[in-house]
């Protein structure tokens, strides 16, 4: 190392003499007449201002040769504003360089700035101040040195580039962290001006990684990046380095390390995502029942390398970093390396981003977009931020589009079509389009309104605007594929539009149909088919070569009838200008009508022209994006980008991990570094980098409960400001209100440490997390039982983890015993966080459900004639027609251990919450010992909303119990899973709704179901013919029927063929009317409801109901 500083060294005196020996020619030459070459440069800069000279100029010369600092000062402050307005000031070059040798230190600061704006342009001149620039490098004053540096690697010129090399590496031990900064910003000028430097350059990198300043650290990961971003090995001792110092790194910095730390962990830690991975770390015992089990599935267990974990925990807290770069670059690294389970805390960050300036939602919704294919469940409860406002831009509504169609599930399909039926009456007429194809797509996804769409966009077919009929002819074209036997009527719809018809992809498209399904319209295709000989010569020539197609197929299925025709299409086609349609009609015309020369091809003519296409596959414009990193201009313009780094593939078997075995040193302040904002408090600091801290503060549970809740209160309202208000002063809350909170802690701590660990320590085994001081819970995976997050950022960080929480994959270890008061604890604890992510219109308000009480049956009885519905006054819920005696089974004795269960829907309203689906529970004892604390757990899988019955103590052998409960099915047929305890057991259960169980029925006036029916049309309308058998005819059948399958009102009819019912869905209040119209032996079935998926099903159970014969 030393030789070759040596030899760096006289390289550099030898290059130094040379220049200085030029210098001084050019100053002999120069010095006689400078003032001319000023002139000169004053005049050719003027004669590109088109010859008007500069007199404001020319007094900044004066100021800048005068003898008085004070003029010179005034002159540079002058010429630093032309350049902070964009200005050319290039030539007060000369005037300006002589300056650099001044002594006061202000006048010096300016003009280096000046210098490293324009020392790239005016390299010769610069060349004259070298010596200047290096006696600088060693000035007592740390900004003049790093301006030095800055300004000396802004020359680009190769003869100095070790001059450039030794004062890099002076500067990389320099005691100013400011200056070390410099340096490892002047290492990517120097590499690209020589790559032939790396070697040395890396040596650099390798020691300023090893900096302990956070002032450093983000320039000298960007400086590895561009240098040598494949030497990771210079990564493994400085890891765990920067994954603390990551939160204190200055933001940029912040972005450019979170990035790097990705493709560092994609090649150091196994993949989190193996399907058949158990996530179980250090904390087995909750998974397994046996000791046998435990040994059969070890291959199966997978626990997370802690120093993965280290960075997921680190970066976690950046989620609400007010730059939006910071936000978006830790949710790639969480999409990139977290487990699956995971993944929904960047949900939130991610949608508040959408507040911010349309630049910004732009990217922010590419990468939502990308991440909704592969991962629905993440943005499905913030769907709401996603529906389009009429200020957007159009590229930002087609994403929003695009990501609400990714989301569209059996559920929110409804809700999301009825979103688009307004979209397809936009003005902005790209849109409009987008819109029916996204429709499109919907309907080809989701099978169950696919019927539905198809009918909306034959309506549409009628609209004005020839894009929209157009766009949806072209979407009809691909749904007609699925299934064309269905749907001859609407092709022979189309036929009928074709005339008024003008976009060209819209008649090719209708052509295309016509003579595909030509046999399903054998009278109408010839018709079409002589209208386009008319306008062959002027039509597109899409339309002209699928008028060829048409030909060609209806000469192959109706030769006599369209002979004549296909004839004259080919003589035309025969002489078109375009060549491609002069070689099409050749082939068609060599292909069906045989000759002499013809082949043995014609011979297959029909098996060719004919055969059956497979139905397009409907795709996100952004399903194979996902090969690019998200968050990079790659990923942006969907192609990759120069200088793009791929993310290489989970290795099979981690590489060994004691390579990163360096002791963490905490980060020490040098004197000498500039402040960029208030200090922290050093305790703050070392909970933050020390696991040791947050065990003690986890075993104090909810012991220091008690007097955290009144620091929270205090808080509760500097919480509540505005959130722009509180990220900006949050720095100087923490560090006013940290001294006392940690003395309160230390003296509970000495009190109460020794009777509390062991409740702690229960608890933790119980339950797998601790409340700590009732300010944040923590479940992440279960695998640490300590954070490394600060407790100072703990209360606005909470209510994330919270939510994330609810989706992680350990729920499943939380033992169901646990006490009331704890439960309680946890619920206060949540209402009185609030973290900067918990927007009101993100997510719904928790609905807290009142203790239930075992009903008896007749008590039950006495109060299911009352409705609690808000909109009692307007639709009156009345009494069930029928209510089936049907249990179905929901726990069976073998499984249960003796305990078995079933339940039964009552048709009822619920007497527990509006929304609400009445059950009947009836569980068993068949057993021969007593069975003690019967209770539904408090964890739901899928989270609907249950009202759970009180536990029941004891059930005695032989001996049953009747109980009801409600379940809020959302107006969806998902099954309610939920836990069925007793005192001993677990026992998963699940409750499958019938779609009509899902409804109240309703009183309503005949002329009130004929108007309601007329608003809910197109979309919210199914209807299908059936032929009934002979006993479903008469009207009681029908209504027996009807109201056996769904819980339907009975209206009476003025019309004899003709039977109404109507009800309302428990969940939403949404109307459903059936109608039943008797044409013997057929019978019309319609069914109109907001809830398309909803009407889709009752239409197929009314079908099968009515043609069925028997009860």
């Amino acid at each position: 190392m030393n030789g070759g500083l040596g030899s760096l060294r006289l390289e550099a005196v030898e290059v130094m003499r040379n220049a200085l020996i030029s210098a001084e020619n050019l100053q002999l030459t120069l010095k006689s007449d400078f003032s001319s070459e000023e002139q000169a440069l004053t005049n050719n800069h003027s004669s590109g201002n088109q010859g008007k000279p500069s007199r404001g100029n020319e007094d900044l010369k004066e100021m800048l040769e005068s003898n008085k600092e004070s003029l010179k000062l005034e002159a540079m402050k002058r010429i630093v504003g032309l350049i902070a307005k964009g200005k050319n000031a290039s030539e007060l070059f000369p005037a300006v360089v002589k300056n650099v040798a001044s002594k006061n230190i202000e006048l010096k600061k300016l003009v280096y700035v000046y210098l490293v704006r324009y020392a790239e342009e005016q390299q010769d001149l610069a060349l004259l101040s070298i010596s200047t620039f290096q006696r600088a490098l060693k000035d007592p004053n740390q900004l003049i040195r790093a301006s030095a540096l800055r300004v000396l690697s802004s020359i680009r010129v190769p003869i100095i580039v070790p001059i450039m090399m030794l004062a890099i590496k002076e500067a990389a031990t320099d005691l100013s962290p400011y200056v070390r900064k410099t340096a490892a910003h002047a290492i990517q000028k120097l590499y690209s001006l020589d790559p032939d430097q790396k070697e040395h350059l890396i040596e650099v990198i390798e020691k300023l990684l090893k900096d302990k300043s956070t002032l450093v650290a983000g320039s000298v990961v960007m400086a590895f990046e561009e240098v040598c971003p494949d030497r990771i090995d210079l990564i493994h001792k400085n890891y765990r380095k920067l994954c603390n110092l990551l939160v204190d790194v200055e933001e940029w910095g912040q972005v450019v390390i979170i990035h790097m730390l990705t493709r560092y962990a994609r090649t150091q830690f196994v993949s989190p995502w193996r399907e058949d991975a158990v996530f179980d770390e250090n904390n087995e015992k909750a998974f397994y029942d046996s000791e046998e089990e435990r040994r059969v599935d070890q291959s199966k267990l997978y626990i997370m390398d802690p120093d993965h974990r280290l960075l997921l925990r680190n970066t976690k807290p950046l989620l609400q970093s007010r730059n939006t770069a910071v936000v978006m670059a830790v949710s790639q690294l969480y999409w990139h390396l977290a487990p699956k389970h995971e993944l929904s805390i960047i949900s939130k960050s991610l949608v508040r981003l959408l507040r911010s300036h349309r630049e910004v939602q732009y990217i922010v919704l590419q990468n939502i977009a990308t991440m909704s294919i592969q991962r629905k469940g993440m943005f499905e409860p913030f769907m709401k931020s996603f529906y389009v406002r009429s200020t957007d831009a159009t590229h930002i509504k087609t994403l929003k589009l695009e990501i609400l169609t990714n989301l569209a599930n059996e559920a929110n399909i409804s809700t999301i079509l009825r979103e688009f039926q307004t979209y397809v009456k936009s003005q902005d007429k790209a849109f409009a389009a987008a819109t029916i194809q996204a429709i499109g797509r919907c309907a080809t996804n989701i099978s169950e309104v696919t019927d539905t769409c198809l009918n909306g966009l034959v309506l549409l077919l009628s609209n004005r605007d020839e894009t929209v009929v157009a766009e949806s002819v072209v979407v009809i074209k691909k749904l007609l594929q699925t299934q064309p036997s269905q749907h001859s009527d609407i092709i022979k719809h189309m036929a009928k539009l074709f005339d008024n018809i003008t976009v060209s992809m819209a008649r090719a498209s209708i052509l295309w149909l016509m003579g595909e399904y030509c046999e399903h319209v054998p009278k109408i295709a010839p018709d079409v088919l002589r209208k386009m000989a008319k306008s062959f010569t002027s039509e597109e020539d899409i339309v002209k070569l699928q008028t060829v197609n048409l030909a060609a197929k209806l000469y192959l299925t109706n030769s006599k009838q369209t002979k004549l025709l296909t004839q004259y299409i080919l003589n035309l086609g025969k002489y078109d200008q375009n060549y491609d349609i002069r070689d099409r009609t050749r082939f068609i015309r060599q292909l069906i009508v045989p000759n002499e020369k013809s082949g043995a091809l014609s011979k297959y003519a029909r098996r060719i022209l004919m055969a059956p296409k497979p139905a397009p596959v409907l795709q996100s414009a952004f399903k194979d994006r996902d090969r690019f990193q998200l968050g990079t201009l790659s990923h942006t313009l969907n192609s990759q980008a120069n200088g793009y780094l791929e993310l290489s593939d989970w290795p099979a078997v981690a590489p060994d991990q004691s390579v990163r075995n360096v002791e963490v040193a905490e980060p020490v302040k040098e004197a000498g570094a500039p402040a960029l904002g208030k200090s922290k408090p050093s305790k703050s600091a070392e909970k933050f980098y020390s696991d040791s801290e947050e065990e003690e503060e986890e075993e104090e549970g909810s012991s220091s409960e008690d007097s955290s809740n009144s620091s929270s209160e205090e808080s509760e309202s500097e919480e509540n400001s505005d959130d722009s208000d509180k990220s900006s002063s949050s720095q100087s809350e923490k560090s006013s209100s940290e001294s006392d909170s940690e003395k309160k802690k230390k003296t509970l701590k000495n009190k109460k440490l020794q009777q509390q660990k062991p409740d702690s320590k229960d608890r933790k085994q119980k339950n797998g997390n601790a409340v700590k001081g009732g300010s944040r819970s923590e479940s992440e995976s279960g695998s640490e039982s300590s954070s490394s997050e600060s407790s100072s950022e703990s209360g606005s960080e909470s209510g994330s983890e919270l939510d994330s929480d609810s989706d992680s994959g350990t729920d499943q270890k939380k033992n169901t015993k646990s006490k009331p008061a704890q439960s309680k604890t946890v619920a206060k604890v949540e209402k009185k966080e609030v973290s900067l992510l918990d927007l009101d219109d993100f997510s719904p308000a928790a609905v807290t459900t009142p203790k239930s009480s075992i009903l008896s049956p007749s008590l039950l009885s006495d109060l299911q004639g009352l409705s609690i519905s808000p909109t009692a006054s307007a639709l009156q819920t009345s009494s069930p027609v029928f209510v089936p005696e049907t249990s179905h089974e929901l726990l069976h004795r073998m499984t249960g251990k003796g305990l078995s269960a079933q339940y039964r829907f009552t048709r009822q309203p619920c007497i527990y919450g509006n929304s609400m689906v009445s059950l009947q529970l009836t569980l068993s004892n068949s057993s021969d010992q007593a069975l003690e604390n019967i209770h539904i757990s408090e964890k739901t899988s899928t989270g609907q909303n249950i009202h759970r019955f009180n536990a029941i103590e004891r059930l005695e052998p032989q001996a049953s119990v009747t109980v009801s409960m409600g379940v809020d099915f959302n107006d969806s047929t998902q099954a309610a899973n939920f836990q069925l305890c007793t005192k001993e057991d677990e026992f998963s259960v699940s409750i499958q709704p019938a779609v009509g169980e899902l409804l109240l029925p309703v009183t309503m006036s005949e002329a009130d179901f004929t108007k309601e029916q007329g608003k809910l049309v197109g979309m919210n309308e199914s209807s299908a013919t059936i032929t009934m058998t002979p006993e479903n005819v008469s009207s009681q059948s029908v209504n027996r029927k009807v109201v056996s399958v769904a819980n339907l009102g009975v209206i009476p009819s003025s019309q004899e063929n003709i039977h109404r019912f109507v009800g309302k869905t428990v969940s939403s209040g949404s109307l459903v009317l059936v109608s039943v119209a008797l044409n013997d032996p057929d019978a019309v079935i319609t069914i109109n409801t907001e809830k398309t998926v909803m009407g889709s099903m009752l239409l197929r159970q009314f079908k099968t109901a009515l043609t069925n014969g028997g009860p």
